[in-house]
């Protein structure tokens, strides 16, 4: 299988960023070739590696417009590839047998249409709770069937995009990757976790991109507009309104949370096609039913 990589940068990590590349180029099997965006940035500093192409935007899409600019470089909906990378510009991967394993779990699985690596602290090794994509996330080192998965460190079956579209460049940042995945899961592939495909990333708490409360809340109401059957589509984003007043937020992320939550509903969120309910169904089985 031919394997490429999608990494979107602003160009305030060019140290990390040739890190990663580094890691990238020690990948054992064939040379990854490597599309590094420039979101809203020029790309830099790395001239240094032949496997790179480099796309410089003049502003900044955000994270899903980014990823989606450096999929449609390998062709359209990523063709001329089988899978794809995405990997955080301050990530690294220690291990040297990544794509390699990739490359043998879409081999052994027609069916499989995305894998989800553990990203881990580079100093102490320990993964984060909300890294762990499934709700039993006690266990980071479980590998697991799962309903959705990490943005910046994950693998696609190119075929994926091709039949359940790309990533939604309206929502900016946050949840992007749960509307892939509800699609892709709804087109028939299915997501693993996988805790031995390890990225190494420093712990940082979500809450330091600016726009965290407003988008979260706009864009969990985008996803059940888009996605979910009528009936369920004002009970996801009610049980998350609940969630969110329990766990006491300050007032200040409070009420960007709320005016987020009213944009959702009022702003066009992009096209809706909504789940089968056999979907639903299988959201269910794997534990996480789109009510939560």
């Amino acid at each position: 299988m031919k394997v490429g990589a999608v990494i979107i940068t602003m160009g305030n990590r060019p140290d990390d960023l040739r890190a990663l590349l580094e890691s990238v180029a020690k990948q054992d099997g064939d040379p990854i070739e490597t599309v590094v965006v420039g979101n809203g940035a020029p790309v830099t500093g790395v001239e240094d590696f032949p496997f790179v192409r480099t796309v410089d935007l003049p502003e900044n899409l955000g994270i899903p417009g980014g990823r989606n600019v450096g999929i449609e470089a390998f062709g359209a909906h990523g063709q001329d590839v089988d899978v794809l990378l995405f990997l955080d510009d301050d990530g690294l991967l220690p291990n040297t047998d990544t794509a390699e394993l990739a490359r043998a779990a879409f081999a052994d699985d027609p069916e499989l249409g995305i894998i989800s690596f553990r990203i881990a602290d580079p100093e102490t090794g320990l993964t984060q709770r909300r890294h762990v994509p499934r709700l039993r996330s006690s266990d980071p080192m479980r590998s697991s069937r799962v309903t959705t998965f990490l943005g910046g460190a994950n693998a696609v079956r190119t075929k994926v995009f091709a039949e359940a579209g790309v990533l939604p460049g309206e929502f900016f940042y946050a949840h992007e990757e749960t509307d892939l995945a509800w699609r892709a899961l709804d087109a028939g592939w299915l997501i693993d976790y996988r805790a031995d495909m390890v990225l190494f990333h420093p712990t940082m708490p979500p809450s330091r991109h600016a726009t965290y409360h407003h988008n979260v809340a706009r864009n969990r109401v985008w996803l059940a507009r888009r996605n979910l059957p009528a009936p369920l589509v004002p009970v996801y984003p009610g049980v998350w309104m609940l969630l969110t007043l329990a766990r006491r937020p300050s007032g200040p992320a409070l009420k960007a949370w709320f005016a987020g939550f009213k944009e959702g509903w009022k702003a066009p969120c992009g096209p809706r096609r909504p789940m089968k309910w056999h979907t639903v169904w299988r959201l269910t089985r794997l534990g996480r039913p789109p009510v939560i």
